[in-house]
C-alpha cells in the first residue's frame, strides 16, 4: 500500500471515485460486458446457497468497543483494559497518510520506508542521495528533523453520539439535519480542543450509528533516524506490488523529541520480539485504516461497479500510459516522473482488484444476503420498521437517479483533480474570465484587469513551468475519452469536435491553438473579448459549453447526496441497534485493532509459505539477472559473513488491513513487535467492500529480519541495541 495510494484513500475517501459523483443510465453499458463474462463464468454456481460470512464486514475493531469476549473465545486471550490502553497509547498516526508506533521509551518510532520517502527527500542536503544509499544517524546528534512532519497519539475517546444525533433530529429537512450535524460536530471538536489543548475531532462510526470524539496528542519535532535504500524498501517494484511472496525491507525509524529538544520519554511503547512471529500464532495489527465501504448498501456497491469504477479505471490507465510514454521518449524525465508513474500503477492495480471483487457474483451475493438479513431484522420489529424500514429504497432511488447523469458530469467537469485534467482548461478559463471583464466598462472591472495591471495579468496566464508534452498528451486523452463515453453524436461532443474527428481536432490544436504558447496567448488576448468568446479552439469550447451544465449537475448531485447521507446515517442507527458492536464500523483513518493468525495460503496452483527469508530475495536478484526492479545496492550484493540469510524477512497473516494501515505495528499477545505491516496481497484488494480470510493476507516485515539487517548488514548497532533494550543503551 504505497504512499500516494494510501493518501488517496485516507484524505479523500477513495479520491478517484469522486471523478464520477453520480451515475448515468444511458451509459450503463459501461462495464456490462465484463459483468456478463464474469457472471457466465459462474453460471454453474447456485448462488442461492451462498451465505454471508461472520466477518464479511471485517475485523477492524475500535478501541471504543474492543471485542474482549471474542478475543477470549477465539484466542484464549484476556485483553485487559490495561493491555488495551497501553496498545492504544503505543500506536501512532503518522502525519495524514500512514500509521506508526513507539518502539522504545526514548521516543523511537517505527513506520514503513514508503511512508518515509518524502521525509528522506526533505532531510537530504546537496550532494546527498539517501534514496540510493540509505540513511543512518550514527549518533543522536545526527538525527535529522523533518520539517512539517508530525505524529499523533490517541489519548482520549469520548462518546458524543447523543449530542450529535439530538442535533440531527432537531432538523426538519435533510439539509437542516445535515447542517445541524456539522454544526454540532464543529462545536464539540472546538470545545474540547480549547479545554484540553489536544487535536480533537468527531468521528462518525457505523455510518452515523455512533459518534466518538477522538483527541490526540500531537508531536511536531520528529527526526529521521534510519531508512534503508529505496531499492530495499521497494524490492521487486511494481511487478511485486500487491503480491506475495515478498522480499521488502519496508521499514524506517524516526524519533520524537520533546519541547526541550530532547528525546521524548514515553511510558507507552511496544517492546521488541527478537524471535518474531511464528506460524499459526495470533497477532494483532494496530493502525489507522483509511476507508472501506463494507457497510454500504448493495445499491451503492452496484453503482460503484457499474458507473464509478469503469471511468476511474479508464483515467488511471491513461495516466499510466501517458507517463510511461513520456519516460520512454525522454529518459531524462524518469527522475521527476517515476514516482508518479508508480503511484498511478499502484492505484491501477488496486482498482482492478476492487473491480474484480465487485464483478465476482459470489462476493456480491454475500453482500446481498447480509443486506437481506439486516433488512429482515428491521422489518420484523414494528418499532424499527416504522423508523428505518424504507431507508434502503431511499438509497436505491438516489443511486438510480444518480445513474442518469454521472457519465455526462464526469466528462464535462473540468475542475476535478488536476492530475487528470490538462492545464489547457485552466488557461481557457483564465482567458474567458479576461474576456468577460473586458466586456465591462473599465471602471467596473476588477483591479487586475485595469490599466497597467491588465498587461501583467495577461502575461501571467501562461505559467513558466507549463509542461507542453504532458499537457498535450492529457488533452489528446481527454478528447478520446469524451468521444468514448459520450459518443460522437452527443451534442457536447459535436460542439467540441466541430464536424471533425478527435485526431484531426488534436492535430490542429497542438499546431494552431491560441493556448499553445505564452506568445500565442498574448497575441490572442489582444484581439479582444469577442475573439475569445467566439473562438473555435476546442479547449475554450469545452470550458464554455460545460460550465453552466456542470454547475447544474453539481447542484443536483449535492441535493441527492444530502438526502442520501441523512438516510444512510439513519440506516447506521438501525445497524447499530440490530448488531451493536458485534461487527466493526467502516474504516475512517482512526485507530483500530485487527486480529488474525500467521498463515500461508494456496495460490496459483501451489502454496505460499507463511514466511520468506533473505535467501528468497537473493533468488529473485539472480533470477532476474540483477536488473531493476530486482537489483540490489552494493552493500547487499556481498553481505558480510555474519549476516544470516535464513532469517525470516517477510510474513503473511489473516489480519484485516487497507490503505492507511501502512506502518502499522504487528504485535503478539504480550504487546511485543513481531512485524511491521506494509502491504496486502492481490487477493486482499476486494477488502474495500468485503473481508475474507481464505486468501486475503496482510504482508509484513518480520521483526527478526529487521533486527538482522540493522545489526549485521547496516551495522546500525545503536538502533538494534535500542530495539532490544527498549531504551537508548
Amino acid at each position: 500500500m504505497k504512499n500516494l495510494f494510501t493518501k488517496l484513500f485516507v484524505n479523500a475517501g477513495v479520491l478517484f471515485t469522486v471523478l464520477v459523483l453520480f451515475g448515468c443510465s444511458s451509459s450503463s453499458q459501461i462495464g456490462q460486458s465484463d459483468i456478463s463474462k464474469t457472471s457466465s463464468a459462474f453460471s454453474n454456481l447456485d448462488l442461492d446457497t451462498v451465505q454471508a460470512g461472520q466477518f464479511d464486514t471485517g475485523k477492524m475493531w475500535t478501541f471504543d468497543f474492543p471485542p474482549k469476549k471474542y478475543f477470549k473465545d477465539e484466542y484464549k486471550f484476556d485483553a485487559t483494559d490495561e493491555w488495551l490502553d497501553n496498545v492504544r497509547m503505543s500506536a501512532l498516526r503518522f502525519a495524514t497518510y500512514c500509521s506508526a508506533s513507539f518502539v522504545s521509551e526514548d521516543g523511537l518510532v517505527m513506520t514503513n520506508h514508503h511512508c518515509a520517502r518524502e521525509s528522506v527527500t526533505e532531510v537530504s542536503k546537496d550532494g546527498e542521495d539517501f534514496h540510493t544509499n540509505g540513511f543512518y544517524a550514527e549518533k543522536l546528534s545526527d538525527e535529522r528533523k523533518v520539517k512539517g512532519l508530525f505524529v499523533d497519539q490517541l489519548v482520549k475517546i469520548i462518546d458524543v453520539t447523543a449530542q450529535v444525533q439530538k442535533a440531527i433530529d432537531e432538523g426538519k429537512t435533510e439539509t437542516e439535519k445535515n447542517t445541524n450535524k456539522e454544526k454540532a460536530i464543529n462545536t464539540i471538536s472546538e470545545k474540547y480542543k480549547a479545554e484540553t489543548g489536544l487535536e480533537c475531532s468527531v468521528v462518525k462510526l457505523y455510518n452515523g450509528g455512533k459518534f466518538s470524539l477522538y483527541c490526540y496528542k500531537r508531536y511536531n519535532d520528529v527526526r529521521l533516524v534510519f531508512a534503508p535504500e529505496t531499492q530495499l524498501g521497494f524490492f521487486g517494484g511494481d511487478p511485486d506490488n500487491f503480491t506475495y511472496p515478498r522480499y521488502d525491507l519496508d521499514c524506517s525509524f524516526f524519533r520524537v523529541y520533546d519541547d526541550s529538544a530532547k528525546p521524548l520519554k514515553t511510558e507507552h511503547f511496544f517492546k521488541w520480539s527478537a524471535k518474531g512471529a511464528e506460524e499459526n500464532e495470533p497477532v494483532f495489527v494496530v493502525g489507522n485504516p483509511g476507508t472501506t465501504n463494507r457497510l454500504q448498501t448493495v445499491a451503492q456497491l452496484e453503482y460503484q461497479r457499474d458507473i464509478s469504477n469503469p471511468v476511474t479505471l479508464y483515467r488511471i490507465n491513461e495516466l499510466v500510459r501517458i507517463y510511461g510514454e513520456l519516460i520512454a521518449e525522454e529518459p531524462s524525465r524518469a527522475a521527476s516522473m517515476q514516482d508518479k508513474l508508480f503511484s498511478f500503477s499502484n492505484s491501477l492495480k488496486a482498482y482492478q482488484g476492487i473491480q474484480k471483487g465487485l464483478l465476482d457474483p459470489v462476493l456480491m451475493q454475500k453482500k446481498i444476503v447480509f443486506e437481506n438479513k439486516f433488512k429482515q431484522a428491521v422489518q420484523n420489529s414494528p418499532k424499527l420498521n416504522e423508523i428505518y424500514g424504507g431507508l434502503w429504497d431511499v438509497v436505491k432511488t438516489s443511486r438510480n437517479e444518480a445513474r442518469k447523469t454521472a457519465i455526462e458530469f464526469a466528462m464535462i467537469n473540468t475542475t476535478v483533480n488536476p492530475v487528470f485534467i490538462p492545464k489547457y482548461f485552466a488557461l481557457a478559463q483564465d482567458l474567458i474570465k479576461l474576456a468577460n471583464e473586458l466586456k465591462l466598462p473599465e471602471s467596473e472591472r476588477k483591479d487586475e484587469y485595469k490599466g497597467e495591471k491588465l498587461k501583467e495579468t495577461i502575461n501571467d496566464i501562461y505559467p513558466a513551468d507549463f509542461d507542453v508534452k504532458l499537457n498535450n498528451k492529457l488533452f489528446q486523452s481527454h478528447l478520446n475519452m469524451i468521444v468514448k463515453f459520450l459518443g460522437k453524436d452527443n451534442s457536447f461532443v459535436k460542439k467540441v469536435l466541430n464536424g471533425k474527428d478527435a485526431a484531426s481536432v488534436y492535430s490542429d490544436f497542438i499546431n494552431n491553438s491560441p493556448l499553445r504558447s505564452k506568445a500565442a496567448i498574448i497575441e490572442f488576448a489582444s484581439k479582444g473579448a469577442d475573439a475569445i468568446l467566439n473562438s473555435n479552439d476546442p479547449a475554450i469550447l469545452i470550458v464554455l459549453n460545460s460550465k453552466d451544465r456542470a454547475l447544474e449537475l453539481r447542484k443536483a448531485n449535492t441535493e441527492l447526496r444530502t438526502k442520501e447521507t441523512v438516510a444512510l446515517e439513519s440506516l447506521g442507527r438501525a445497524l447499530f441497534e440490530v448488531y451493536g458492536t458485534t461487527i466493526p464500523p467502516d474504516a475512517t483513518f482512526t485507530l483500530r485493532l485487527a486480529d488474525g493468525i500467521v498463515k500461508g495460503y494456496e495460490y496459483n496452483g501451489t502454496e505460499a509459505p507463511a514466511f520468506t527469508t533473505f535467501y528468497g530475495m537473493y533468488d529473485r536478484y539472480y533470477s532476474f539477472n540483477k536488473k531493476l526492479p530486482f537489483s540490489l545496492p552494493e552493500k547487499w550484493q556481498k553481505p558480510p559473513v555474519d549476516f544470516n540469510l535464513e532469517t525470516p524477512m517477510v510474513f503473511v497473516s489473516t489480519n484485516d488491513i487497507i490503505g492507511g494501515n501502512s506502518g502499522s505495528p504487528v504485535i503478539n499477545k504480550k504487546a511485543e513487535i513481531v512485524g511491521l505491516a506494509f502491504d496486502g496481497n492481490i487477493e486482499s484488494l476486494p477488502g474495500q467492500f468485503i473481508f475474507t480470510t481464505e486468501a486475503n493476507r496482510t504482508v509484513s516485515v518480520h521483526s527478526a529480519g529487521m533486527l538482522e539487517a540493522l545489526k549485521d548488514l547496516y551495522r546500525a548497532k545503536r538502533i538494534s541495541d535500542e530495539l532490544r533494550e527498549g531504551k537508548i543503551k
